[in-house]
């Protein structure tokens, strides 16, 4: 016997080949990417889902905003013609104040002519008298003509004379700066 039968009986293993090696690397690299290719299908499948679900949301939330925009539109409109009705119902309530306090100015001034003819002559009365007319006439003027008529006289007074009319506005806001001014005190 010779040392190596001495030493006791040895198992040995089968050596696998390696070609059989390659072959199961090879069905396990095709099963794997199989696998791999079917969830990148999967996954395809799930994001077009997703992306069609995501457009029909986005419709509805798009037909909902319209409506909505619509709906605010007309409200708007709605209000507008509301505003527009009350500042023409104010316009003319504010000529009418105005006619009447003019042609009041007038009778006033009227009123007053006889005592200017005593204090200070005829002359002076003469003069109120016709600047009562003239008040009284403005007046009537005022009277018959609509809003858009008032309006285009006063913006062709404007243009005419811009001096003389930023003039009278200032007046005016003085005056009513101390009306105003009186009824809070």
């Amino acid at each position: 016997m010779t040392m190596a039968d001495t030493t006791g009986p040895t198992t040995a293993k089968p050596v696998r080949k390696p070609r059989e090696k390659t072959v199961r690397a090879e069905v396990a690299t095709k099963a794997s990417k199989a696998r791999f290719a079917k969830a990148i299908e999967e996954a395809k499948a799930g994001a077009g889902l997703l992306g069609t679900a995501a457009q029909e949301k986005a419709g509805v939330y798009k037909e909902q905003a319209t409506a909505k925009g619509n709906e605010w539109l007309e409200e708007a409109k709605a209000l507008s013609g509301q505003a527009q009705e009350r500042a023409s119902e104010y316009a003319v309530q504010g000529k009418a104040k105005a006619s009447e306090a003019i042609s009041s100015l007038g009778k006033i001034v009227e009123d007053s002519a006889a005592t200017i003819d005593e204090k200070l002559g005829a002359k002076y009365g003469d003069y109120a008298r016709k600047a009562a007319g003239k008040l009284q006439d403005t007046a009537a003027k005022i009277d018959e003509k609509d809003l858009a008529e008032l309006s285009e006289d006063a913006k062709e007074f404007v243009r005419a004379s811009p001096g003389l009319a930023i003039g009278i506005a200032a007046a005016a806001g003085f005056v009513l700066a101390r009306v105003f001014r009186g009824s809070n005190d």
